[in-house]
């Protein structure tokens, strides 16, 4: 599974044709999935950028860069919003770092109950977007930040389910700024659960905290507190500082890693990015202005590529030669029914549930990763007790494509075969 994406330009005033075909073959070589493009709220993104994106196999990301006391008409968005969607367009973010002091007015900045505040100005944008078919994305918030993100997080899942907006939640995506900056990339693995002496505002000495790559999963454990189940997460600002190195060693070494996490490859000693993790875009495509923020833009203005481009681009050559011979060889089977054993045995239980869908989709049917490992496709049944997700990771890892169904998915697959009959 293939997460890679990239930010475009900070500003709108490169969507133009020649800007297109310059860039496109860039991000294909790169092989981006997705393209996070700054959305004005004055006027919208020319058409042919938008088409020519989606027919090359890269999702659009539009952020609407809106500032809760400058916001455009509510008919005016949403004629955006209905043009957009039927272009193709399906994920749109908006506003950005609202627990940031700057993103106010003083006066709004001061008052009382803020989260509350941002929501009356969010959620009717926010449903909008879905009865036109937009998927929202939650705006990325600046880890910690003037109103530390995590608390600014949970009190707006909160309020959200409070206010009853069941809908919302259900296709609500959560975004979150995944900067390493000078953190090591492995900083926070493991969330609150591994490093519980972590709190707002104050990280004690041999602690770690939600500020760099690992964000997802501090925000994955929150959301899950908050809700329950879990909700889509989308990385924004991935990447690292260039640094005073001429030949940029770390820059290179680092957006590495971050990208073969992200492609879904194992990287030693790194954790897996979860499934949750839908995708990841890294600042910034080309460092085009004076702006400190851009500096660390994969290619110079002008679009000369730093040693990043090279070190991904030989990577997925040699990835995409060796998946056309051995890889794609080894794959003895097209489709694998992962099935659980026990200590006593085989359940009688399993075998009556995955009957009709056996017969619906003719897998082959065994107990065995060793096995599963040879199957383009692979369907675990069971949860996660038992089949852990880094089994999981393990057969994505081998190159494989995983599903896990339920036996409560079996049951209703079960259901419905008798009522046909």
């Amino acid at each position: 599974m293939n997460r890679l994406g990239f930010h475009y330009f900070p500003d709108s005033t490169h969507y133009r044709q020649s800007d297109l075909a310059f860039w496109l073959p860039k991000l294909k070589q790169l092989e981006a999935k997705w393209l996070v493009l700054n959305a004005p709220g004055e006027r919208a993104i020319p058409e042919h950028f938008i088409r020519g994106l989606i027919e090359a196999g890269i999702e659009p990301v539009l952020h609407f860069r809106l500032l809760p006391d400058q916001i455009p008409g509510h008919e005016d968005l949403e004629l955006f919003f209905r043009t957009y969607v039927s272009w193709g367009v399906q994920y749109v973010v908006l506003f950005d770092r609202p627990n940031l002091q700057s993103s106010w007015r003083s006066v709004d900045w001061a008052q009382i109950h803020l989260v509350e505040r941002f929501l009356d100005i969010y959620l009717p944008l926010a449903e909008a977007c879905l009865q036109t078919g937009l998927l929202p994305i939650f705006p990325p918030l600046e880890p910690g930040g003037n109103y530390w993100d995590t608390a600014f997080l949970q009190a707006s899942l909160q309020g959200i389910q409070r206010r009853g907006h069941t809908q919302l939640l259900e296709k609500l995506v959560i975004g979150a700024y995944a900067w390493s900056g000078d953190r090591p990339l492995d900083w926070g693995t493991g969330g609150p659960e591994r490093w519980p002496g972590a709190r707002p505002y104050f990280t004690p000495q041999g602690e770690q905290d939600q500020r760099g790559f690992r964000i997802f999963d501090w925000y994955d454990a929150l959301i899950r507190s908050v809700l329950v189940e879990a909700l889509p997460i989308f990385l924004f600002g991935v990447g690292c500082p260039l640094g005073e190195d001429p030949e940029f060693k770390t820059h290179t070494s680092n957006n590495w890693m971050m990208a073969q996490l992200l492609r879904n490859d194992s990287v030693p000693k790194m954790e897996p990015i979860p499934e949750m993790v839908i995708g990841g875009a890294f600042w910034l495509v080309e460092d085009s202005t004076e702006d400190q923020q851009v500096r660390g833009a994969w290619f110079r203005s002008g679009g000369e590529a730093r040693p990043i481009v090279e070190a991904i681009q030989k990577w997925t050559s040699n990835a995409s030669m060796g998946q056309s011979s051995s890889q794609t060889e080894s794959r003895l089977l097209s489709h694998y029914l992962l099935i659980p054993s026990f200590e006593w045995g085989i359940s009688d239980f399993h075998f009556d549930l995955i009957r009709p869908f056996v017969k619906k989709h003719q897998p082959t049917i065994g107990f065995s990763i060793e096995e599963a490992i040879k199957a383009k496709r692979v369907t675990i049944v069971g949860g996660l007790e038992t089949f852990p997700e880094e089994k999981a990771n393990e057969l994505r890892s081998a190159g494989c494509i995983v599903d896990r169904i339920s036996d409560q998915t079996l049951i209703r697959t079960e259901a419905e075969s008798m009522d046909m009959a």
